[in-house]
């Protein structure tokens, strides 16, 4: 499935993204994936979610895949269209959210992704909330979006009761 996932991407990303100008992207597609690294880093004994997959053989090539693919390609797409006017840019958030939501929906549907420690859906809505809320910030602001993104993982962290001597 995530193979699948990943070759959408890949092609929406030739396709649609500013690959003339990937070098002014190419800083919040690191920061995307940092924050990926981060969460299975910090969660790796205690995840919120995990994939699975058919082919692909575990949790971590599965998210490696998506790191280096899908994140590249929607960092590209996302902020290289990215619209002017706030009514615009709403409905550009809205639309990559349900891109996200709708793609975990049906992951977790068929099995693809389970929730752990009390994650579940409905944080997945606000988590891919914030994501395409702080790309855009990252892209023009990056101090700020790093300052917002210590605040969220501080307050997810204290909220999911992760134990610090959990992480060792």
């Amino acid at each position: 499935m995530y193979i699948l996932i990943n070759i959408f991407y890949m092609i929406a990303g030739f396709k649609w993204g500013d690959w003339r100008n990937w070098k002014r992207y190419y800083p919040t597609i690191l920061f995307f994936i940092i924050g990926d690294f981060l969460y299975n880093f910090l969660l790796y004994k205690q995840s919120m979610w995990l994939f699975h997959d058919l082919i692909l053989p575990n949790h971590t090539t599965i998210t490696i895949l998506a790191m280096v693919v899908s994140y590249s390609a929607t960092v590209l797409v996302y902020l290289g269209r990215f619209p002017e006017g706030w009514k615009k840019r709403s409905l550009w958030f809205l639309l990559w959210v349900g891109i996200y939501l709708c793609a975990e929906y049906f992951n977790s549907k068929f099995g693809f992704i389970t929730y752990h420690n009390g994650w579940n859906m409905w944080w997945s809505v606000l988590f891919t909330g914030i994501i395409f809320f702080i790309l855009p910030i990252h892209h023009k602001r990056p101090l700020l979006a790093w300052l917002l993104s210590i605040i969220i993982i501080v307050s997810l962290l204290s909220i999911f009761d992760v134990k610090i001597s959990e992480m060792k």
